[in-house]
């Protein structure tokens, strides 16, 4: 796609919309829809972590999609996860508010993602296809390291999220125009 018939955004806009992107819940209901009625999965436990996992696959999406050369890749990680940090602190206070117990959502993340990465640096031979380690990790995060609907609908987001993440970056062209 030529930059002039991309959309021009600042980091900041842009970080916001991938951001968004991370939170909405829509393909992930879909993922949830899609899973067979018959099955022993803890439903809320793969619906609450599979929130988790589209918000790490559009961070590593701004990760593996840009350029390591493009100026723009740090403030524009920088200011996503920013931005995922003031969502989690809403999301906490929330959770604080209505169930009187206190969590701290974005280190839940921070955590999720130490054991997505550690799991990759202990599989370097299938770092390279990371998809083929997230849908285990997912599912023995969710309590079902056996089960094949588990693997297969945290491998499905992972590569959906990251997939959307790639397509999105590559059709937008980041002005140097900076908001306060």
């Amino acid at each position: 796609m030529e930059a002039q018939n991309q959309e021009r955004l600042t980091i900041e806009k842009l970080a916001q919309n991938l951001a968004s992107f991370a939170i909405d819940r829509t393909d992930i209901k879909e993922l949830i829809s899609a899973i067979p009625k018959e099955n022993n999965l803890n439903l809320t436990a793969v619906e609450y972590e599979l929130g988790i996992l589209k918000i790490l696959s559009v961070g590593w999406g701004i990760s593996f999609f840009m350029a390591v050369t493009d100026k723009n890749k740090g403030p524009l990680t920088e200011y996503f996860w920013e931005t995922i940090q003031d969502i989690s602190q809403n999301i906490s206070n929330l959770a604080q508010t209505t169930t009187g117990t206190q969590v701290d959502y974005f280190s839940i993340l921070k955590d999720r993602l130490g054991i997505y990465v550690k799991e990759m640096q202990e599989n370097p031979d299938q770092a390279n296809n990371p998809a083929l380690i997230m849908g285990p990790v997912f599912a023995r995060i969710c309590n079902s390291p056996d089960n094949a609907i588990a693997i297969l609908t945290g491998t499905k987001m992972f590569t959906l999220t990251m997939g959307a993440a790639k397509e999105y970056i590559n059709a937008v062209h980041i002005d140097d125009i900076r908001i306060n």
